[in-house]
């Protein structure tokens, strides 16, 4: 009980403060990540939604390509729109959405926000070894650094991707929210996933 009312009364205070939270130990609950949200200056860590069965891409697969790739499913596209239609409902502020090149990516990121840019940084590294994953990383850390304070940056991206960048495995769709905790590490403030 004592626990919950200290978390409770440091998530009030740093909402008072408009700062990011930084929580050690207690996270906010569903309703408290939305309402962080709607306060703007947090990353939005998002896995594209429900792809057709299958891991990783077909051989054969080229990027420009997406009759090549394992794309969204149409349960996928739906939960994509669904995250959008959240993320307005509540008002929450979007300053801009990067995206993996990869077609399930690109294509939950416009179903779900409308407008999106490719980014590279964010392709995935599934099978990727060596400095190549390392420097996307940096990349992702240097441009979560210039996020704005009253919005929010989402990158849509893969599994592995989150996974190196925050420790978390994420389901499709799910969202890990965080903030930039020194040079190449994220703070992380929870996770959201859409309901079907």
């Amino acid at each position: 009980m004592r626990r919950t009312l200290l978390s409770g009364l440091l998530f009030a205070l740093a909402f008072s403060f408009g700062q990011p939270l930084a929580f050690s130990e207690a996270l906010p609950d569903e309703e408290g990540i939305w309402a962080a949200l709607k306060s703007g200056g947090y990353v939005v860590l998002m896995r594209h939604a429900i792809t057709e069965p299958g891991i990783g891409d077909p051989p054969g697969f080229t990027l420009d390509d997406c009759r090549t790739q394992r794309n969204l499913s149409a349960q996928g596209r739906i939960d994509a729109q669904h995250i959008g239609e959240a993320f307005r409902r509540r008002g929450v502020p979007v300053s801009e959405v990067l995206s993996s090149r990869w077609c399930r990516c690109l294509e939950t990121a416009k179903l779900a926000f409308g407008s999106v840019t490719p980014a590279p940084m964010l392709d995935s590294m599934f099978r990727e070894t060596g400095t190549a994953g390392e420097e996307k990383m940096r990349q992702v850390f240097a441009a979560a650094k210039r996020r704005p304070s009253a919005e929010n940056l989402v990158f849509v991206t893969h599994n592995q991707n989150i996974l190196a960048l925050t420790g978390l495995s994420v389901a499709s769709g799910e969202m890990v929210i965080a903030v930039p905790k020194g040079d190449e590490q994220f703070k992380v403030i929870g996770r959201l996933s859409i309901e079907r």
